[in-house]
């Protein structure tokens, strides 16, 4: 149900309503058709609470993952990125061969790639205008264009 409310008991003994510590990662795995496991809920809250869009690697989401106390392994990590990615919960960037990040915000956008810290930046989709291309091959359309500045900084 989506924002589960529980009742729980304040330190006066009245009823209080809460919501379950779960439930937005739980709506939004159901959302997307995705059976909600006990991992995937896991790392759904972890990517997907707090302020914000975010972007990280498997590695890092691992890490995040182990200091909140949720056993898994790394290439669970993996296989539920993807899985995140081709249910629409996520877009993945990959900055160089070998080096992806995962990103929150599926909108619309484009990063800064910061080289010396490894970090990206969102772009608004707005503020960049790409007004040259070359005809793509023939029996294909362009899907997408991506774009990724990077920065010696």
């Amino acid at each position: 149900m989506a924002g589960e409310a529980i009742y729980t008991m304040d330190n006066n003994q009245q009823p209080s309503v809460g919501m379950r510590p779960y439930s937005s990662a739980l709506d939004r795995l159901r959302d997307v058709g995705l059976r909600p496991t006990r991992q995937r809920l896991a790392l759904a809250k972890i990517l997907f609470s707090g302020d914000g869009n975010r972007h990280v690697t498997a590695e890092e989401l691992h890490s995040e993952a182990r200091q909140n106390g949720v056993s898994v392994s790394l290439a669970t990590i993996y296989n539920t990125l993807h899985q995140f990615t081709q249910a629409g919960l996520l877009n993945e960037v990959v900055v160089e061969a070998g080096r992806s990040y995962f990103d929150t915000n599926t909108e619309e956008h484009h990063h800064f790639f910061f080289e010396r810290t490894n970090r990206l930046q969102d772009i608004s989709a707005e503020v960049i205008s790409v007004s040259k291309m070359p005809p793509p091959p023939e029996g294909s359309k362009v899907k997408s264009v991506d774009v990724i500045i990077r920065l010696d900084a």
